[in-house]
């Protein structure tokens, strides 16, 4: 099982924290940093916190998980995730969801009822400019050379388009919060069709999980900040979140027994001692 640790990028953290926390986790061995992704809210860019971690650091990947894909112009994106991969050294995995908050759409002038056909566009666009093609006109690629001509890719969501993303254009599939038991049949469903479409390998796996520990009010403060729009359903996220070492390692455990491979733990406490009491306690 691959552990990673999500970045402060979304809690009330000093901005210097991100390059700390991205040091200490690549320290006590952490697979990857992570961020998850919003546009109208308080929080750091997701791309440029992973910037900030790559400068910080040597080894560790990095990751979006997710990212709003379809919000985003995509030839930006292509330049965006190109320069990231490259000046990283080939350290990034783009995780892509179509998200489900208007106002994250409008914001970006782009339409919300189209989010699903615009990540396909999105998807298609990416593949074709990191492989080196132009796709903006002229005759020359929107970004830098990609190592290996492709960034890694991980899909998010729970509907058969989200299955049929995960096996055209992408490396694996991510479980956006529910529990093991929410994921397994997501688990079945992705291992079928790729292994029907005749995909080399297997998929990789992922699931994202909110953690807190030694701070239960904060951790459940930032929670219902982040997630009130969700109205009566935002108690089961605050209360879904893990803040025991003990819980910490069952969820591993349970995430493990249903075929996921890597388990991203996002913190909900803006405190560097997070990351030490997760390695304690998972690695």
């Amino acid at each position: 099982m691959d552990i990673g640790i999500g970045l402060p990028n979304t809690i009330d953290a000093d901005g210097a924290l991100v390059a700390e926390w991205a040091r200490r986790a690549e320290e006590r061995g952490f697979s990857y940093v992570a961020t998850i992704d919003r546009i109208v809210y308080p929080s750091y860019d997701s791309l440029l916190a992973l910037a900030v971690a790559a400068g910080a650091t040597s080894r560790i990947g990095l990751l979006t998980d997710i990212l709003l894909a379809p919000a985003y112009e995509p030839v930006w994106l292509a330049k965006a995730t190109a320069s990231l991969a490259a000046m990283s050294g080939g350290r990034l995995t783009l995780g892509v969801g179509v998200g489900g908050r208007q106002e994250d759409f409008v914001s970006m002038g782009r339409p919300f009822d189209r989010r699903g056909a615009l990540m396909d566009e999105t998807l298609d666009l990416l593949r074709r400019s990191w492989a080196g093609e132009p796709v903006a006109g002229g005759d020359f690629p929107v970004g830098p050379a990609v190592p290996g001509g492709r960034i890694p890719l991980v899909v998010g969501g729970n509907v058969d388009a989200a299955v049929r993303r995960t096996v055209e254009y992408g490396d694996g599939w991510t479980a956006g919060g529910g529990g093991p038991a929410m994921a397994a049949p997501m688990v079945e469903k992705i291992t079928s069709a790729w292994r029907a479409a005749g995909r080399d390998g297997e998929p990789r796996l992922g699931a994202l999980v909110y953690y807190g520990l030694g701070d239960d009010d904060v951790s459940r403060a930032s929670l219902r900040r982040y997630y009130e729009f969700l109205g009566d359903w935002v108690d089961m996220i605050v209360e879904g979140a893990v803040r025991t070492p003990s819980g910490l390692v069952e969820t591993v455990q349970a995430f493990a027994d249903v075929g996921v491979t890597e388990v991203a733990f996002i913190p909900t406490v803006p405190s560097l001692d997070q990351v030490d009491r997760l390695a304690d306690a998972v690695l």
